[in-house]
């Protein structure tokens, strides 16, 4: 991800590290990055202010309450996308889910996921 002002930055670093609980693990004058429990997100802090779709619709996030993580987005005043719901995965064999998908600070979509 990529933001382009001190403003934004200051949004991402408040989303992902008070909201979702994420550590910052690498800090450099251009970028960071944020732990995932098992994967790194990678945010750059030089780009010319303008958000661009690439070919990453969203970044799923496992958690151990959907409801709970998808409650704290909310009251920081993160769009929710997808409320909380139940589904099943047709993998063979199937795989029930809880999910629920939000905006974060860069429009970037995030879902939160765990398996039933």
């Amino acid at each position: 991800m990529k933001c382009g002002t001190d403003e934004e930055l200051a949004k991402v670093k408040e989303f992902y590290v008070n909201v979702l609980g994420l550590k910052i693990v690498r800090q450099w004058p251009d970028g960071l990055m944020f732990d995932t429990g098992n994967g790194l997100i990678e945010v750059f802090t030089n780009a010319e202010g303008t958000h661009q779709t690439g070919a990453i619709r969203h970044v799923a996030l496992l958690t151990d309450d959907v409801d709970e993580i998808t409650e704290k987005a909310r009251s920081a005043g993160y769009e929710i996308i997808v409320e909380p719901n139940d589904r099943e995965i047709p993998s063979d064999p199937p795989l029930p889910i809880r999910m629920a998908f939000c905006f974060g600070p860069l429009g970037e979509q995030i879902e939160f996921f765990k398996e039933r």
